[in-house]
């Protein structure tokens, strides 16, 4: 089972500043002034979200693209105006960037002494079969898959374009899911 992934703006910046650069010189060119304070705003907002400096020159690049999807580079020049609805485009785009940054899986270390299940040998497997047949018992096969998927490293988004639905649908399926195997191996662990 593949699934494309989109590419970070850190393997995809070249594309991307590519696509700035020869977007921003196809048409009206917006001035240097205008470029530069978009920059320093989207800086300012970087550092209040307290975003890691190492991501805001590809924010600030993905709000640049953001922006020649959703306004002509004419009208750059007031997209600062705070009363002007190219003002109301600019800052949707520096939160939708913000958002998707703050989402993001923050890679973490192991500790040094590394992860170990404490459980005598063979728990472990035993737990595996006791939930294996609880989810052959009580969910359903579609259910099953996005577990599958989740477990597997697959985040909802991933797993919602793999099985061609909406993200919304696969994490209400994934929630059901967890609930109905919790309540039956409390059931289970009772009886």
């Amino acid at each position: 089972m593949s699934i494309l992934r989109r590419p970070s703006l850190r393997t995809g910046g070249t594309v991307l500043a590519m696509m700035l650069g020869t977007a921003l010189s196809a048409s009206p060119a917006p001035a240097s002034e205008t470029l530069t304070g978009i920059t320093r705003y989207c800086t300012a907002c970087w550092r209040n979200a307290r975003l890691p400096a190492d991501v805001w020159p590809d924010c600030t690049q993905e709000v640049f693209v953001r922006l020649l999807e959703r306004l002509p580079a004419g009208a750059w020049d007031v997209a600062l105006d705070q009363e002007a609805q190219e003002h109301r485009e600019l800052v949707r785009a520096i939160d939708c960037v913000k958002k998707r940054v703050q989402r993001a899986k923050k890679a973490a270390a192991l500790p040094e002494e590394g992860v170990a299940d404490r459980r005598p040998d063979g728990a472990l497997a035993d737990d595996r079969e006791i939930l294996a047949r609880a989810a052959n018992e009580v969910l359903s096969e579609r259910q099953r898959q996005v577990l599958r998927m989740w477990a597997d490293g697959y985040d909802v988004p991933e797993i919602a374009a793999e099985l061609k639905t909406t993200p919304a649908r696969v994490s209400d399926e994934k929630y059901k899911a967890i609930q109905r195997l919790r309540a039956h191996i409390e059931t289970y662990a009772v009886a």
